[in-house]
């Protein structure tokens, strides 16, 4: 039977539809340890105070950061991926980044809503701090959507996506590493786009949602 509430797609943004900008950012610096993510380290606190750690003792400024987003692109076929959902549910990308590392991403993926955090940035382009909209924001994010009476897919690949996939109607895991799949067996699994989309197909838009095996 059809579920008659409209339907909600919520998607994590780094590591799904975009690169990690961390990762990218390491790059850049070679600072090894920013390449550690929330894949990695579980704690997004203590994660993040360990990153403005490492900016204050390489006086690196926020706009160091976004000269190197500037020349990010999102994943191969993401946009499509995108376009793909907005033709058919509302969607809505949930994420622990900061406006301003994403918006100019948002421009290449066709400016989706977004749900995000905000840096604190002092008078000579320092981050000094950040600010989360609310404690647990994913969590919370998807509760209220069902609260609103969405029928709610999520998607996510790193450890502080889980709270939100568990909350959702239907959830999948998207490409995540190893760690994250033997710590979450119960989660299902795609690997790339097409995979998604069949899953998104068949076990959310479909009258009938059938298991995929």
């Amino acid at each position: 039977m059809l579920d008659p509430r409209p339907r909600l797609i919520a998607s994590d943004l780094e590591g799904v539809l975009v690169p990690e900008i961390w990762i990218e950012f390491a790059k850049k610096t070679g600072i090894e340890q920013l390449r550690l993510t929330t894949r990695d380290i579980p704690n997004y606190d203590q994660l993040m105070q360990m990153r403005l750690e490492i900016l204050q003792a390489h006086t690196l400024r926020l706009q160091d950061i976004q000269d190197v987003i500037s020349t990010i692109s999102p994943l191969p076929e993401a946009e499509k991926f995108v376009a793909w959902i907005r033709q058919r549910t509302q969607f809505i990308i949930v994420s622990d980044t900061f406006y301003e590392f994403a918006m100019p991403l948002m421009a290449q993926l066709g400016y989706p809503t977004i749900f995000c955090h905000s840096l604190d940035v002092d008078a000579d382009g320092f981050i000094t701090g950040y600010r989360l909209r609310l404690d647990k924001p994913k969590h919370k994010a998807m509760l209220a959507f069902r609260e609103l009476r969405f029928h709610t897919l999520a998607i996510g690949d790193s450890y502080n996506d889980i709270a939100m996939l568990e909350t959702a109607d239907v959830s999948m895991l998207f490409d995540p590493p190893e760690n994250v799949i033997i710590d979450n067996p119960h989660l299902p699994i795609v690997r790339n786009y097409t995979e998604a989309r069949a899953f998104i197909q068949t076990r959310f838009l479909a009258d009938d949602p059938v298991e995929i095996t």
